[in-house]
């Protein structure tokens, strides 16, 4: 952090600020403030009030209570707007960009008209991504750009407004572990320009390496203010949840679970995308009883094709796939019922029907069966039974079972899932795979916690656990073996007690000098010895 002018006011003060809606108080007298050079970190579970902070320190929201101070001046933050008029942009987790126009067209969108304004445009990001190593090309098509290029844009698109204070929300949800590191020094050159910063994650580890200080919003409240320096990814966690919280996992050993026996087995499996391109070339994959394998790369390299071809959603053009040394068919219902449960990426519409109650979403797999049904009529007396013991075996948080599922949280929406799919309250022995896509995305602390031990108990009885994710410490602290895919195919699985951040991300990228086709051995056996190992520490 730069050091602060003596006796200057923060850039950016909340005083007591409370924002009401129907039946919640989003914000209960909510205080922070940011100094000039600092990178201040604002977590909390989710719903924990964060959003609606952002919302009103970027003029979305007005507060019903408190005041807003900028260099020690109150002011009325009436819209977005008047938030950039006095130096405040917002990066927002998504990037709002025209795919089809260039990095220039859409920085120019809502500028001051005039003759060729892209043309003008173009001259002022390559002086600002110079300046603060944005590595920009004004020229480039938006739909070429990686994430995290994109996620530079949107910076670009706040300091070209000369903003002071730029808040991050999530910034580094789907970027590699590479981009990642370019972001983070993105945001030192803006720190050691005088530049403020918001920043938005649920990646602990992240806010240990960046930020300077953070404050913890717990129900609405806030519950803690620290400096990052002597805090622990554990301490962090307990101010957000008001408990301790686990982040490791023990391991079987190689020896243990090289002897275990193969649950799923898939040989040579080749794959369209929906618009007819190779998604999946060639991939072999096994399985183990017990194994949590995790699957990472960049989203569109296949992994969700890979997914729906293993659940039976996705049509096959070649390959074969056997569950305990039996062919699996084709068919999704058969699929599951002979122990495969799917945990998919779209928790709101492919995981659930929104419509649909808690107690309906809770029996789509089972409510043509007995106890839940009777010959053609159902049992509401048994679903309403059912549903109440999947409530209180997962701890789902809702109203009642007869509650819309769409009234519940992301986390509780993902509980509803892992309860319908894992649950096996009827003494059957459960699924024998598990294939879990994305299963903690933009959830909080509690819930990530939640789902993780429900995967490792699954595990534990014997499941063998397809997870896909981007976040990498997630990968890193569950998984036996992690893989890569790209463009198709599967690299790895490697011993993850080997793997490092940095490797996995090089993978995932397509790393200079991995061979297109390369499998794990090609990867570490035929290096010579002055040869770079792009596995960046991993072995097969």
């Amino acid at each position: 952090m730069t050091s602060p002018v003596p006796n200057a006011p923060p850039v950016l003060e909340l005083r007591g600020i409370t924002k009401r809606f129907p039946g919640v108080v989003a914000n209960d007298n909510v205080s922070l403030t940011l100094n000039a050079g600092e990178v201040l970190a604002l977590l909390g579970e989710n719903g924990a009030g964060k959003s609606t902070v952002i919302s009103v320190m970027y003029g979305l929201y007005r507060p019903d209570e408190g005041e807003i101070l900028v260099n020690g001046q109150p002011v009325t933050m009436g819209s977005p707007a008047q938030a950039l008029s006095l130096g405040i942009g917002l990066v927002p987790q998504h990037p709002m960009l025209v795919a089809r126009h260039t990095v220039a067209e859409n920085l120019a969108l809502g500028g001051t008209g005039g003759f060729f304004p892209a043309r003008r445009m173009a001259g002022r990001i390559r002086e600002l991504s110079e300046k603060y190593g944005l590595g920009v090309d004004p020229a480039a098509k938006v739909w070429q750009l990686s994430p995290g290029e994109k996620q530079r844009v949107e910076i670009l698109r706040s300091l070209l407004r000369g903003v002071r204070v730029l808040i991050l929300d999530e910034p580094t949800s789907v970027l590699t572990p590479q981009e990642v590191e370019g972001l983070f020094k993105v945001m030192n050159e803006l720190r050691a320009d005088g530049k403020s910063l918001i920043f938005i994650s649920h990646k602990l580890g992240e806010v240990l390496d960046i930020t300077d200080r953070v404050t913890v919003l717990r129900r609405g409240k806030v519950t803690g203010n620290a400096p990052t320096a002597g805090a622990t990814r554990e301490s962090l966690a307990e101010m957000m949840v008001g408990r301790s919280v686990s982040f490791e996992r023990k391991r079987e050993t190689p020896e243990q679970l090289s002897n275990a026996p193969t649950r799923l087995a898939a040989r040579d499996l080749q794959a369209l995308s929906s618009r007819g391109l190779p998604a999946l070339r060639g991939v072999n994959l096994d399985l183990r009883k017990g194994e949590i394998i995790g699957v990472a790369g960049v989203a569109g390299n296949g992994q969700s094709e890979l997914v729906e071809v293993l659940a039976g959603l996705h049509p096959l053009q070649g390959g074969s796939i056997t569950l305990d040394g039996a062919g699996l068919g084709r068919d999704a219902r058969a699929i599951f019922e002979s122990g495969v449960a799917h945990i998919p990426e779209d928790r709101i519409h492919m995981g659930t029907v929104p419509s649909m109650s808690v107690a309906e979403n809770l029996a789509l797999r089972e409510y043509a069966k007995a106890p839940l049904s009777r010959g053609m009529v159902r049992d509401l007396g048994a679903l309403d039974a059912h549903a109440k013991a999947m409530v209180t075996a997962f701890d789902i948080s809702t109203p009642g079972v007869d509650t819309t599922s769409r009234l519940l949280s992301g986390g509780n929406i993902q509980k509803v899932i892992l309860a319908r799919e894992l649950g096996d309250l009827s003494g059957q022995g459960g699924a024998k795979v598990i294939l879990a896509v994305h299963p903690t995305y933009g959830l909080d602390i509690g819930a990530t916690e939640q789902v993780h031990r429900t995967l490792m108990d699954a595990a534990g009885r014997g499941a063998g656990v397809l997870l896909v994710s981007e976040d990498l410490d997630e990968l890193l602290a569950l998984s036996d073996r992690i893989a890569v895919m790209y463009h198709g195919e599967l690299l790895g699985p490697y011993d993850a007690a080997s793997a490092t951040r940095e490797g996995i991300g090089l993978l995932m990228a397509g790393g200079e000098g991995v061979p297109h086709g390369a499998g794990p051995g090609d990867l570490v056996e035929n290096a010579g010895p002055d040869e770079p190992n792009h596995t960046g520490g991993l072995r097969a």
